[in-house]
């Protein structure tokens, strides 16, 4: 192999190289994007949103800094070494394996207070994280200072092992927290990705230092230039797709298999719980008149009236406070002892409805949501007590009114009087059920013949 493309870049290897970085990062991209596409989730303001997004925006810089920075498309400027403190220090460091390694440190951060402490963090993930990173920022400052890199954007030796002592230090704090939490029995793969993040980073970590030093050691070796430079753009396609996960932040979606040809909509949290009869109707449950007479909170006990209620908020761009109701009521189901469920659950109702901008945020006073959001005890049996009294109001006061009045209410009774004289059952739900811990999401296949009535004759 010629000694030009050995020191300046453009070697074949140097080509495939990048095409196998190109598709790590397109695969990286369909796992983060694909989920939310297919399954229309939604996207909310919490770090369960953004710190995915800035994974996919670190791998990025990651892969392209090294391909910059070992010129491997021979890239010629004449300001080459503004260039390779560019790439090769901050793009690199801080804005690449150092933010990919500090989202990664933020959410086992995140699960260990959550699952062990059982509140949530005491600092927001938009201030843990910069914290996080401020070694890497001041660790480029330097070599910025400093000017160590060689004509080739090569640090020497003397940078080179406290560089890789640096990462190192990321690895053994995301391996500290990991550590901490490895006795809670997740429901989700939260363990696993951790794990599975520190042997791939701590892998990547002893590949480039020893490439690195191959490359200053053994200058002269043109095969072993070409053969580092593939080793490491290689290395960096690798860890961006295994070290990526949305399990930490998401874990209903990454429980969704792409390959699934039902178009079943978003799951409920409740449901991958596997908490009994969870939303679902009893095709055969016994039958209970509606008297509008009775108090909300007895009303809203008959599934088939609180579906019903559900649908007329939902028509009136006010379902956030019904389906609240819904997900504290299979809350409550969770036994006490039952920690590690309770605060799956928890932990979903108050991104969903209680933080600031949430997907669905019930409109509780201020001092409410600060007790939910400050909490010491996410598994305290009356965590939403206060905030199911102050939305139990609301819906007296607003959406019961009308709903007696609509079109709802009086499709409501014809069906039940219809189903009074046939007896009913209702139609399968569109989860049919919830079996087993192992595997949430597992579907039982039900009869592809649609239902004529939602009334059939019981047994």
């Amino acid at each position: 192999m010629g000694s030009g493309c050995a020191k300046q870049g453009g070697c074949p290897s140097d080509y495939l190289a990048v095409v196998i970085a190109v598709i790590c990062f397109f695969v990286l991209l369909s796992r983060s994007v694909l989920p939310c596409l297919i399954h229309k989730a939604p996207r909310t303001n919490s770090s369960s949103f953004w710190i995915p997004v800035i994974q996919v925006f670190s791998s990025f810089n990651l892969l392209f800094s090294i391909v910059m920075s070992v010129n491997l498309l021979q890239f010629k400027s004449q300001h080459w070494q503004r260039y390779c403190y560019l790439w090769a220090v901050w793009v690199e460091g801080p804005l690449g394996f150092g933010l990919l390694m500090s989202c990664r440190i933020t959410q086992a951060f995140q699960l260990y207070f959550i699952f062990v402490k059982k509140r949530l963090p005491p600092v927001k993930s938009y201030v843990f994280l910069p914290l996080v990173l401020l070694p890497w920022i001041f660790g480029a400052a330097i070599i910025h200072a400093r000017k160590p890199l060689s004509n080739e954007c090569h640090l020497g030796l003397q940078w080179t092992f406290p560089v890789a002592g640096l990462h190192a230090l990321y690895v053994l704090a995301l391996v500290a927290f990991t550590r901490a939490v490895r006795h809670v029995e997740f429901r989700f793969d939260e363990l696993k990705d951790l794990w599975k993040g520190i042997l791939v980073s701590a892998l990547s970590v002893v590949i480039w230092v020893t490439a690195f030093v191959l490359n200053e050691i053994l200058t002269e070796i043109s095969w072993l230039q070409v053969a580092s430079r593939f080793v490491l753009l290689v290395t960096g396609g690798v860890l961006v797709v295994v070290f990526f996960s949305i399990s930490s932040n998401q874990p209903l979606l990454s429980q969704i298999s792409l390959k699934k040809k039902d178009n079943f909509e978003f799951q409920r949290m409740s449901l991958a719980l596997g908490i009994p009869d969870s939303g679902l109707l009893f095709r055969k449950e016994e039958f209970r008149p509606v008297d509008p007479n009775e108090p909300l909170d007895k009303l809203l006990l008959n599934k088939r009236f609180r579906q019903s209620l559900m649908e007329f908020a939902d028509s009136c761009y006010a379902g956030e406070t019904l389906h609240f109701y819904e997900e504290v009521y299979e809350h409550g189901k969770i036994p006490e002892g039952d920690s590690i469920r309770r605060i799956y659950m928890a932990r979903h109702i108050m991104e969903k409805f209680i933080v600031a901008g949430g997907e669905m945020e019930v409109n509780v006073s201020h001092r409410t949501r600060q007790e939910i959001l400050t909490t010491q005890d996410l598994t305290h049996p009356d965590l939403f007590k206060n905030a199911l009294n102050e939305v139990m109001q609301l819906i007296k006061m607003n959406l019961l009114r009308d709903y007696w009045s609509s079109i709802y209410f009086i499709k409501f009774k014809e069906e039940e009087e219809s189903c009074d004289k046939e007896g009913w059952s209702f139609s399968p739900p569109r989860i049919s059920s919830v079996q087993g811990s192992d595997d949430p999401f597992y579907q039982e296949h039900l009869s592809k013949s649609p239902p004529t009535s939602r009334c059939t004759s019981p047994g």
